[in-house]
């Protein structure tokens, strides 16, 4: 299996991207998320997967290793192929996906296009507890709040679950404007629960 590919952009579609490696040029099939990731860099890295079919070898490219994880874990669903999965992480940032995954939003994943009331409930029956169980550092893409991902991963060793403290974060930091330390956060989110 081929981890990563990492070169020059030689072609960036929103779709697909090539990108030379050694005189090679790999075309590797990305998400949206992924394609504004690698907007604007004449060099990237992407994380791959190689999706092995009867009549191709089919690359798909990924930003970051929680995208990466969540295209294995859709792809994983019964009825889930991995065009399929790229369009669901097309639709939403992989956080907020994740997030509505955890959370069973069975609306927010009828709403990714091919994506009926069956293969919504499917997604969220199979890969809820996966999702919820994933290592922090997967789990924690939270557009680089490092304060706020430290005191996430501080409150689950405390023993509350992850949604709970989620929740409990988020209200602490839409009441308070300034930068907080991580024990601020912490103490913020104890009493609020």
């Amino acid at each position: 299996m081929i981890s990563f590919l990492s070169g020059k952009v030689d072609e960036l579609h929103p779709t697909h991207v090539v990108i030379e490696v050694n005189g090679v040029g790999y075309l590797i099939n990305i998400s949206l998320h992924t394609f504004s990731k690698v907007q604007g860099k004449q060099t990237t890295r992407l994380l791959t997967y190689l999706s092995v079919r009867e009549d191709a070898h089919v690359l798909f490219g990924f930003a970051d290793e929680l995208e990466r994880s969540l295209f294995m874990h859709l792809i994983s669903v019964s009825g889930i192929g991995p065009n399929t999965a790229r369009m669901i992480l097309s639709s939403y940032p992989p956080d907020e996906l994740r997030k509505a995954i955890v959370d069973g939003n069975q609306a927010v994943i009828q709403s990714i296009k091919g994506v009926g009331p069956k293969s919504a409930q499917r997604i969220i029956l199979e890969l809820r507890d996966k999702l919820m169980k994933l290592p922090a550092e997967a789990v924690l893409a939270d557009g680089g709040n490092t304060s706020r991902q430290e005191a996430l991963m501080a409150l689950t060793m405390l023993g509350i679950s992850r949604s709970v403290a989620e929740k409990a974060l988020t209200k602490v930091l839409s009441d308070k404007s300034e930068t907080q330390s991580v024990e601020q956060l912490v103490k913020a989110a104890l009493q609020s629960l």
